[in-house]
């Protein structure tokens, strides 16, 4: 038998027990909800994400939006009377990869689609200082310049398909055609105004 001593004074030891007690730990709090109800059904009612949105999603995950918004509302007072309805599993099932974020240093935009119209969208991406004075958020001009050619499209729904988003066979055929021509500002407002719309409308 090991002694307590013998493992202290030998660091590779040591780490190899702690990776054993920290996966053991890990496997039995994360494998249980591989097969829970609750972190695998979809919000009723919810919706894949349309070509545009789902084009939208990566452009904002291309311009490291998640590093400074979080996704996620925990269920404190403080968080739900400012952003809204606390968030659910349920409403990330199809999100691959999730993007709940744990830093804030702007809002989170869990709840934030049809809180402020298409323009005012635009606006705050195009320069944020123009809608919010003190913001210090980077501008993104840019976006407004860059068109979708929309040849992936079709490939992402796809692939998202075979980890369980319900797309159908006219979903990805339409794909193309419903982004080609669109820019990449197009894009970012319509994800942005699809966030958190089904629970907000169950309130």
């Amino acid at each position: 038998m090991i002694k307590h001593e013998t493992i202290e004074k030998n660091i590779g030891l040591m780490a190899f027990f702690m990776v054993i007690a920290v996966s053991i730990g890990g496997l039995t709090q994360i494998v249980p909800l591989f097969f829970q109800d609750v972190t695998n059904t979809p919000v009723e009612g919810m919706k894949p994400r349309n070509a545009l949105e789902l084009e939208g999603r990566d452009i904002y995950i291309a311009n490291g939006c998640v590093q400074c918004h979080s996704q996620m509302i925990r269920p404190f007072r403080a968080e739900t009377e400012r952003y809204g309805h606390y968030s659910v599993a349920g409403e990330s099932v199809w999100d691959h990869p999730f993007l709940w974020g744990s830093k804030r240093t702007g809002p989170d935009l869990a709840r934030v689609g049809g809180r402020y119209s298409d323009d005012w969208h635009r606006a705050h991406l195009y320069n944020p200082r123009n809608v919010v004075p003190e913001s210090i958020m980077p501008a993104y001009p840019f976006l407004v310049e860059r068109k979708l050619d929309g040849k992936d499209t079709a490939k992402k729904m796809e692939v998202l398909r075979v980890l369980g988003v319900p797309y159908t066979d006219e979903d990805i055929a339409g794909a193309k055609d419903a982004v080609k021509g669109k820019t990449e500002m197009d894009a970012l407002v319509a994800y942005l105004q699809g966030l958190g719309t089904i629970i907000k409308s169950k309130r």
